[in-house]
């Protein structure tokens, strides 16, 4: 269930990666009935947009007011009404309030209107105030207040308003101006002291100037915004990154210009972390221990990040400017848990007792939420930049990036315990980061890695019997990224769920097929392909047809993404998520059976197209049959533009796993 929130909240690094927002549906009791106020009935008089399209809801009113007094601390109020369309919108009318120990929640009502004019205030009995994250692994301060309205029914509107108070040391607000259904009004009002100014950034809207009120009072309207409904589309960035929004900064952070206000928000990192990051005897003792005998700085690099990796445990304790902050170093290596910014602080210690600089990276876990024209503290996660030196070229450290002032990065995931140093998982391939550097902070973008970073070597040797069963050996080794996936799936199920799974994997290629064995290899070293060496039968694989036998060449593996609208040739507007780089590569041998001869093959697939290329070849020498393809990807997304080269490309990878080989008897 969907619960709304006032905004899409993501302006906290307490999250980092594998947080998540709990939900539910309250009971409790309140008050005194009162009669919705005047701005709520308003509200529910607005007419609904002409042409809602599948909404189940529309947002008739969606108002913040923010008021800064003299020490910039600033009180939210922020006004609502949703009318539920469908019985499916009233998830829409779940109201709710995220607050935590430096947000004072002053109040939250609200009231509902039916079809008919019957109004109902929500009472104690219909709030419930509940901690925002209920993963074991996260003890935080971080709480929710949500309401489950009275007579929430298709036609009512709920209306809500809250207020509280921002933590003292927030001076920026993060506007959501664009949902998954429509809005008909919403404006955001900024209200500061005498002397008080402001900066604003925007992100996949145009700039709507503002409207003065009074003395230092500003206010920005929108009108009509459609929804950005993304339930039927496929391979897209996720909804925070396409979704409008406005980012309003006051007092210090209050600067002009894109450079100007990324630098200022790496200051305020730089500035909140000042000495959390300094080593102690004995984190120095441990790093130098570490690298002793190390023959290069790959060598040096590796074997810190991976005493990050396997001994600090992912695990939160958090509160209040905790969400933001990190701990000391010397109490992170101690304790042996953190969270991303805990592991990097950490990381950054160890790596200055061995004379290498690092620097914090504000990221966030899913490519395209950070705007780089859009400066704010939007992100959830923590990462690490390590400056490398002049000249090092060491093929593998990949991920490397060059800053605006010369300095050679290289982007590192300390929370993530299945990627090597070198590289960076897809999803962070090519997305912004916030680097907190001092004066030199600044906004960068992460590398998409080369082909040769990530990929699957498939090899298989099969015996093909007169009656269509098909036996042999297969051999799979992923490197890279790949690898990591793949060491994730080790780590998260049991051994007899994996075999399960390639079971089912494999049944749409291999129908009933059966594994007589299955092993991995060479699991534990981070920097080391996996090996998964698989031995399987499968009746009835080759189909006869009279004299004739039709099989498959391609045995088992596909390359073909699943992006139906796409495919379906439907108007695209939104970039296409296509993975992340790498080569896939099959090679199949097939032992024919006596007396049998090849007597047709599919022709050889060719296809380039820049972002990808696919070639594919089928074989015969004597009795042996011989498949080879090779798939390359070599970006992360591309533009809606290229909506028709992805179509002739999966058109293409499709044709060919689909492809028969026709064999005859002599």
């Amino acid at each position: 269930m969907f619960m709304r929130i006032p905004r899409f909240r993501r302006t906290g690094l307490f999250s980092c990666i594998g947080a998540c927002l709990a939900v539910w549906a309250g009971n409790s009791a309140w008050a005194k009935n009162q009669p919705a106020p005047d701005w709520a009935q308003e509200a529910a008089k607005a007419a609904t947009p002409a042409d809602p399209g599948d909404a189940a809801a529309v947002l008739l009113y969606d108002e913040y007011v923010i008021t800064v007094d003299d020490q910039n601390h600033a009180v939210e109020r922020e006004r609502w009404a949703t009318r539920i369309l469908k019985p499916q919108g009233r998830e829409w009318g779940h109201c709710a309030v995220d607050y935590d120990i430096d947000e004072k929640l002053d109040y939250f009502h609200a009231w509902t209107i039916t079809a008919n004019g019957q109004q109902f205030q929500a009472k104690d009995t219909d709030f419930e105030d509940k901690g925002a994250y209920d993963a074991p692994e996260l003890q935080m301060t971080d709480r929710i207040r949500a309401l489950n309205p009275p007579a929430g029914d298709p036609g009512a509107v709920v209306a809500c308003e809250t207020q509280k108070r921002l933590a003292p040391y927030m001076d920026e607000e993060d506007w959501q101006i664009q949902y998954p259904i429509p809005v008909v009004d919403e404006a955001l009002e900024l209200d500061l002291p005498p002397g008080g100014h402001f900066a604003q950034s925007w992100s996949h809207y145009p700039p709507v100037k503002e409207v003065e009120g009074g003395a230092n009072q500003m206010r920005w309207e929108i009108k009509g915004m459609s929804a950005l409904d993304l339930e039927n589309l496929h391979a897209t960035p996720p909804l925070e990154a396409l979704a409008a929004r406005m980012s309003v900064f006051w007092g210090d952070a209050a600067v002009n210009g894109v450079d100007n206000q990324w630098r200022a928000i790496g200051v305020w990192q730089d500035q909140l972390e000042a000495h959390r990051t300094d080593p102690t005897p004995e984190i120095t003792a441990r790093a130098q221990a570490l690298v002793a005998g190390a023959p290069d700085l790959y060598t040096k690099l590796s074997r810190i990040t991976d005493y990050i990796q396997k001994n600090v445990r992912y695990f939160i304790v958090e509160k209040g400017i905790g969400g933001w902050q990190a701990h000391y170093a010397g109490d992170i290596f101690r304790n042996g848990y953190g969270d991303c910014k805990d592991k990097t602080t950490l990381l950054i210690a160890m790596l200055q007792s061995i004379g290498v600089r690092a620097y914090y990276l504000h990221v966030d876990s899913e490519r395209g939420v950070i705007d780089p024209d859009e400066p704010s503290l939007t992100g959830n996660h923590m990462i690490t930049a390590i400056e490398l030196p002049e000249g090092e070229s060491d093929a593998r450290l990949m991920a490397r990036v060059k800053a605006a002032d010369g300095k050679t990065l290289l982007i590192f995931d300390p929370t993530d315990e299945e990627t090597p140093v070198g590289l960076i998982r897809g999803e962070l391939q090519g997305a912004y980061g916030n680097l907190a550097d001092g004066a030199d902070s600044q906004v960068i973008q992460m590398p998409v890695l080369p082909p040769d970073s990530g990929g699957l070597s498939r090899t298989g040797s099969f015996v093909l019997a007169a009656d269509g069963t098909l036996s042999g050996d297969v051999t799979d080794v992923f490197s890279g990224v790949d690898a990591a996936g793949e060491r994730g799936l080790l780590k998260e199920n049991t051994q007899k769920d994996v075999r399960e799974g390639i079971e089912v994997g494999m049944s749409s290629d291999l129908p009933g097929a059966t594994f007589k064995g299955l092993e991995f290899e060479q699991t534990e070293k981070l920097d080391q392909p996996i090996r998964l060496e698989m031995q399987l039968s499968a009746a009835s694989y080759a189909h006869s047809a009279g004299p004739l036998l039709l099989l498959r060449p391609r045995v088992m593996g596909s390359d073909a993404r699943a992006v139906p609208d796409v495919m379906e040739s439907k108007a695209r507007h939104f970039p296409i998520e296509i993975g992340h780089p790498g080569c896939w590569r099959d090679s199949f041998d097939i032992t024919l059976p006596a007396g049998y001869a090849v007597d047709g093959t599919p022709d050889p697939v060719n296809v380039d197209v820049g972002f990808a290329r696919y070639h594919s070849t089928v074989t015969a020498k004597g009795n042996t049959l011989h498949y080879e393809r090779e798939y390359v990807v070599k970006d992360v997304e591309i533009p809606p533009s290229k909506a028709a080269d992805f179509r002739m490309l999966e058109g293409s990878i499709l044709e060919d796993e689909k492809g028969a080989v026709v064999l005859k008897k002599d």
